[in-house]
């Protein structure tokens, strides 16, 4: 069973329907039981890295975050939920991340890149991978793949040894990372077409291995 953790976030049922199509039944729930049960584990959502750590704290989750992760159960962070893994946010200063991988969550600059091509800011849009090492996430798709951010903010790893995908946008973008049992992606995979669903596909045989 995949457990997805509700925490009132945005965009949470795109992941539910994404992992549905794929012949998968997630169970929603903020119960710290059902997390700990469970075989796989997901963090989506859009939204305030701020707000969300104090949702994550009000609804008592974060022993079960990392209990999961203590325990080697597969762990899949979504955009915010990449975000909250790491240990601060430019968006919300002051405020600790679950600080599960090191790193720092930072505003994307506005301006101009090496084209001369102006950037919005929130990035909403496709944007080619680079994988700079081999992440299971990513088997079977090609390198070049482009897949769906909304994002104001990018993570920069402490450790890029645990960085799986990139990608450009003004800066150099960490858009995936795996460590151990713990992978996110800061792109929306839920809404990348097929190759959304064959990483969403991966990381459901991740959960299946680890049985």
């Amino acid at each position: 069973m995949i457990a997805m953790i509700d925490y009132d976030a945005g965009n949470i049922r795109s992941v539910e329907k994404a992992l549905m199509a794929l012949g998968t039944q997630p169970i929603l729930t903020r119960d710290p039981d059902r997390i700990l049960e469970a075989d796989g584990v997901i963090l989506p959502g859009v939204g305030a890295f701020g707000d969300a750590m104090e949702r994550l704290r009000g609804y008592g989750l974060l022993p079960a975050i990392y209990g999961t992760v203590e325990r080697g159960v597969p762990f899949l962070g979504i955009c915010l939920g990449l975000q909250l893994l790491f240990e601060e946010s430019e968006e919300s200063p002051g405020v600790r991340g679950l600080g599960i991988l090191p790193g720092k969550i930072c505003r994307i600059p506005q301006g101009e890149d090496k084209s001369g091509e102006r950037l919005k800011v929130p990035q909403i849009g496709w944007n080619g991978l680079s994988f700079p090492r081999e992440g299971r996430l990513f088997y079977g798709v090609p390198e070049g793949s482009y897949v769906y951010f909304v994002h104001s903010y990018y993570l920069k790893a402490s450790d890029e040894g645990i960085v799986t995908a990139t990608t450009r946008y003004g800066v150099d973008i960490h858009a995936s990372v795996e460590w151990k049992n713990v992978f996110a992606c800061q792109f929306h995979p839920e809404k990348s077409s097929a190759v959304g669903l064959r990483i969403l596909e991966n990381f459901i045989s991740v959960v299946k291995e680890a049985q």
